[in-house]
């Protein structure tokens, strides 16, 4: 990232979860009741665990916010873990209990394994507690903290579920103008689907997961408007947004595959419908009026709506196992079951949602700078008023 870095620390059942964001600007209008209202959404959805019931995340802010107003400073939060309570000798930093169930088996799609062997860890659970997927609550915090500055400068950011399993939404988002009331909507089903039908099917294939002790996985679509064109650049690959955005959301636990606008089924079509012709008049100036680029040109934005569609994987911990090998005794052995979900593709859209937020407003202070919101809004509005 160019402008803006965000660091994360801590376990899954450690005391907490910590973030540090640096480089957002100062006189960002931030309400704490928004921060927590995006990390009670990340943990909602049909098919979620035990450790939700546990868990009720609220953001502790620390540093560089004073009177709801960003101070241009370091932002330091924290996500308080309820479930330290139970883990306190398992988990605790200085002494040792004379007794510790050491997790010696790796479950296949984890981390455990490479991470054991990397490491040279004998007990598993010091891989898998940072390899968890609860590191994404710090993450929607404190990508809530970039959502609501791009929020000032016009910019809003939605998602929906378009796939569980072989159950598949036929909703078209890309003509939603109101992301907000989308996302009210997609928050109102179990499986964030805007598919009624789809929704049905949805759901019957995470019962089914539940019922045969399996998991599942899917897609889901992110969908940003009032962007500026030209975040990101063409002159070099690390620059790019459309890679950038990519590598963001590979970064979430368990995604496995990223498209933009038409992404994979761009490779079964011709180029004369994949590629968006250009119109212009005088109030819109140019626009499109397709999305088959899903709003990146060349590795920048060309001012249409963004669309990524992200894949996840059905998770790694099975309720029926599969086979694995033991790491101190090489034997064969059942993986290692760990509490989990048997789905979190609507939980995963949410933290896509905030991953997304954290990328475009890097890209966004690379284009616009500033130190305050109000030279960051000027220097917009000079851009929106001298077009070619």
């Amino acid at each position: 990232m160019e402008r803006l870095r965000y660091l994360t620390a801590g376990e899954s059942h450690g005391r907490g979860l910590v973030g540090i964001l640096e480089g957002i600007p100062a006189n960002v209008p931030i309400s704490k009741d928004v921060l927590n209202h995006h990390l009670a959404r990340r943990q909602k959805g049909f098919g979620r665990g035990g450790r939700q019931l546990i868990e009720k995340d609220e953001a502790d802010v620390l540093t560089g916010i004073r009177f709801g107003m960003t101070m241009g400073s370091p932002i330091a939060m924290v996500v308080w873990n309820r479930d330290w309570d139970n883990w306190t000798e398992r988990m605790d930093v200085w002494q040792r209990p004379e007794e510790v169930r050491e997790v010696t088996v790796p479950r296949p799609g984890h981390a455990d394994l490479s991470g054991a062997l990397k490491y040279r860890q004998k007990d598993i659970r010091n891989i898998l507690e940072r390899a968890s997927a609860r590191e994404t609550a710090i993450r929607v915090a404190l990508g809530t903290v970039a959502r609501q500055f791009l929020e000032h400068l016009g910019i809003v950011i939605g998602s929906h579920v378009i796939q569980i399993h072989e159950a598949k939404s036929e909703f078209d988002a890309t003509q939603v103008e109101d992301l907000n009331a989308m996302n009210e909507q997609a928050d109102a089903s179990e499986v964030r689907c805007l598919d009624s039908k789809a929704e049905s099917h949805m759901i019957s294939q995470i019962k089914e997961a539940m019922l045969t002790k399996n998991t599942a996985g899917g897609v889901f679509e992110i969908i940003a408007r009032g962007l500026p064109v030209g975040l990101g650049t063409h002159v070099h690959w690390e620059r790019k947004l459309d890679a950038r955005i990519a590598q963001a959301m590979m970064s979430i636990q368990a995604m496995k595959g990223v498209g933009i606008g038409l992404g994979f089924e761009a490779g079964a079509r011709w180029g004369s419908e994949c590629h968006d012709a250009i119109y212009h008049d005088k109030e819109r100036g140019f626009y499109r009026k397709s999305t088959g680029s899903g709003g990146t040109e060349g590795g920048m934005s060309t001012g249409e709506p963004l669309i990524v569609r992200v894949a996840m994987k059905p998770i790694s911990t099975l309720m029926q196992p599969l086979d694995s090998v033991d790491l101190h005794t090489k034997e064969p052995v059942e993986a290692h079951i760990e509490r989990s979900d048997a789905c979190a593709v609507p939980a995963a859209s949410v933290i896509g949602e905030a991953v997304l937020a954290l990328t475009l407003a890097d890209a966004v202070l690379e284009k616009f700078g500033g130190d305050s919101l109000e030279e960051i809004q000027a220097a917009m509005q000079w851009n929106r008023d001298n077009t070619l």
